[in-house]
């Protein structure tokens, strides 16, 4: 019993010396720049000087007054459902992949070979297929072969679409991502169940609702909220590829706190974003897992 309980004592120690390094890490780097973020949030400041405290000013200013602010927390809202929307997709590819082919290692490469490319490369490739024809601008160029004129727009300097070309960019970029997690949860369901579900007449899609989807359910969830919490805080596709015009149509919630911040210099305003930013985060983080409990407790 003695040499059991040193044992277990001798285990406590060892999880806490190698969790304390990363414990220390994600304060100093994580914890801490937020509450500085929440304290500057409390003051105007341009960047340099001291801060003047203003209590929750930049706050009230940013809710009330800020034409910029709501439109880009929904445009960043729909930037979240459009990934949450993938995620059937991509579960639906990764089943018939499963399915169908015996060596999918290939193709799975090639779905994932634009999650490894610099987003930087990745918009202004976009960026350049995006172009009116007249700059060679493929897509409106192949929309002229097939006769579909009246297809062609400006994607990137036309309002009502610039936000919509940059949702197809971010979710063909990441579809590959999404696809290996999904297919590696899948390889993890044992053959046996679905050779017994055979005997009782569950094949196909049928096998897939009552045992493939349930099965990997824990998988699908790691992929929604990776998808929803990527998309918060998306920056740097839109950076590259539009830098949140024309007239702020591509605006959102890290663009706009970069603006604010560094364009405008009115880092304690920033801050104020910013700290609503990691609020949306964890307010979002919160709901999908109260969803997922309840869903899990519905199913049991």
């Amino acid at each position: 019993m003695d040499q059991m309980n040193g044992v277990l004592r001798v285990s406590k120690r060892a999880i806490a010396v190698f969790v304390l390094p990363c414990l220390l890490m994600y304060v100093v780097f994580v914890f801490v720049p937020i509450l500085v973020s929440f304290y500057y949030s409390l003051a105007e400041w341009t960047g340099i000087g001291t801060p003047k405290f203003i209590g929750f000013q930049n706050y009230v200013e940013m809710f009330t007054n800020d034409s910029i602010f709501w439109p880009s927390v929904y445009r960043t809202l729909i930037f979240a459902l459009f990934s949450v929307g993938e995620i059937p997709i991509v579960l639906w590819i990764a089943i018939l992949m499963t399915r169908y082919l015996r060596r999918p290692n290939f193709l799975i490469s090639s779905y994932f070979l634009p999650v490894i490319l610099s987003v930087v490369v990745v918009g202004q490739l976009w960026s350049t297929i995006y172009n009116p024809a007249s700059l060679g601008g493929m897509l409106n160029k192949v929309l002229i072969g097939l006769g579909l004129e009246s297809w062609t727009h400006a994607w990137l300097s036309d309002p009502k679409f610039a936000m919509y070309a940059i949702y197809f960019v971010a979710l063909w970029q990441y579809l590959g991502y999404h696809i290996l997690i999904q297919f590696t949860g899948i390889q993890g369901v044992p053959k046996e169940i679905y050779e017994a579900a055979r005997i009782d007449g569950a094949e196909g899609f049928t096998a897939d609702r009552y045992i493939t989807i349930p099965l990997v359910m824990p998988i699908i969830k790691i992929s929604i909220v990776l998808a929803v919490i990527g998309s918060l805080k998306a920056f740097d596709m839109i950076m590259v590829m539009t830098a949140g015009g024309p007239a702020h149509a591509t605006d959102v919630i890290s663009t706009h706190m970069y603006n604010m911040s560094f364009l405008s210099q009115k880092y304690g305003y920033g801050s104020a974003i910013s700290s609503f930013l990691v609020v949306e985060c964890l307010v979002a983080t919160v709901l999908l897992n109260a969803l997922f409990r309840r869903s899990e407790n519905q199913l049991s």
